[in-house]
């Protein structure tokens, strides 16, 4: 095959899209059996809507929610709003993924499901990816896409710096509804040692997705007991808590949730997605990111397979156009999060930037890009 992504989520699907379009052989390896739940805020910038429209992929056919005002309060309730500049829509992944995943088999990608990734060698003779599945089964691809998102035993293999540090963050995420919540408005709400996102998606139902550390959960016991004792000393999330009705008998978690800097190519592959960087939730953009990204990565393929340049170039090529797209936001995104989670700065932040609304818009920016 012409080319193998690792990974079938927003990344690795809408990659997979664009090559198929440009008329290359294309597989996808996933873990999973669409639809499935996954850890996201579900929040994407409208900054996605072109690329998605030519892909064949509009999301206004999932009748996702209008997003257009941004809401913050800090751990004793404390709130600012601002307009979104640009705007965005929510919609959750077990159906957006799924959409993604529909158009990509009619378009002719061809799917493992249910499948793991074991080993990736490049060999230099023929210069291909020999990949290994848990099955046992032998891959052979042009070029690899690494779009697993945020962490996979993959990292180990490829011994990638970031896998051998212990991360203190967790995420949670649970589907609810609450009636009278406004549904053009993402809101975050601080707490001590995270923070809690929540905004519309499709019908009438709500994502409701938190950062929060290990030692939270480890102190208090279960989810349920840190969310009463940690989360709801938030008066605005003791009212989400104590009214909202949850869709989902548990909620979605993952653990090791690294915000360390990561390689766009690791041992010749282009990785896309968490899998390259992972901008901090609190700055609620990384489903446009994976999308943005997955285009950079398409079109430095896309080159290579048709001959127009040579691996070196076009690994080189994808680094400075991921560096050059994502690097700052990368920065912005862990330069705020250190300003928020601890109860004292974060009132101090969230009292400032209400008198400043100049300044809340140009944080927006830095972590937003333009339609592409």
């Amino acid at each position: 095959m012409d080319i193998l992504l690792i990974g079938g989520g927003l990344a690795g699907l809408a990659a997979a899209l664009d090559l198929a379009a440009r008329g290359h052989r294309v597989a996808v390896v996933e873990r999973k059996h669409y639809p499935f739940h996954k850890v996201c805020g579900e929040y994407v910038s409208n900054e996605v809507l072109p690329y998605l429209r030519r892909l064949g992929a509009d999301p206004a056919a999932l009748a996702p929610a209008a997003i257009g005002r941004f809401e913050l309060s800090s751990p004793g309730g404390r709130t600012l709003t601002a307009p979104l500049d640009l705007g965005g829509f929510g919609v959750s992944r077990y159906r957006l993924d799924d959409f993604l995943y529909q158009r990509a088999q009619a378009r002719g990608v061809e799917f493992y499901l249910k499948s793991t990734v074991t080993d990736v060698a490049y060999d230099a003779a023929t210069d291909q990816h020999r990949v290994a599945l848990a099955d046992g089964r032998q891959l052979t691809a042009r070029v690899v896409l690494g779009t697993y998102g945020k962490r996979a035993n993959l990292d180990r293999q490829l011994q990638r710096g970031f896998f051998a540090q212990r991360s203190p963050y967790l995420g949670v995420k649970y589907h609810l509804r609450l009636p009278g919540f406004a549904r053009d408005v993402i809101a975050l709400h601080n707490f001590a040692d995270g923070y809690a996102g929540i905004s519309a998606i499709e019908e009438d139902k709500l994502c409701f997705c938190y950062l929060t550390t290990r030692e939270n959960l480890r102190r208090h016991g279960t989810v349920p007991a840190m969310e009463a004792a940690v989360l709801a000393r938030n008066p605005r999330l003791r009212e989400i808590l104590d009214t909202a009705e949850v869709l989902y008998p548990q909620p979605e978690v993952i653990n090791e949730i690294s915000f360390a800097p990561k390689q766009p190519v690791e041992q010749h592959i282009l990785m896309v997605g968490d899998a390259a960087g992972l901008i901090t939730p609190l700055c609620g953009n990384g489903m446009a990111m994976a999308l943005h990204g997955a285009a950079l990565a398409a079109a430095a393929a896309h080159d290579f397979l048709t001959h127009t340049t040579t691996r070196p170039a076009m690994e080189a090529a994808y680094a400075r156009a991921w560096q050059a797209q994502f690097g700052g936001r990368l920065r912005v995104g862990r330069a705020v999060q250190r300003l928020f989670g601890g109860p004292v700065l974060s009132e101090l932040v969230v009292g400032g930037l209400r008198h400043w609304p100049g300044a809340v818009q140009a944080l927006m920016r830095r972590t937003h890009g333009q339609e592409f």
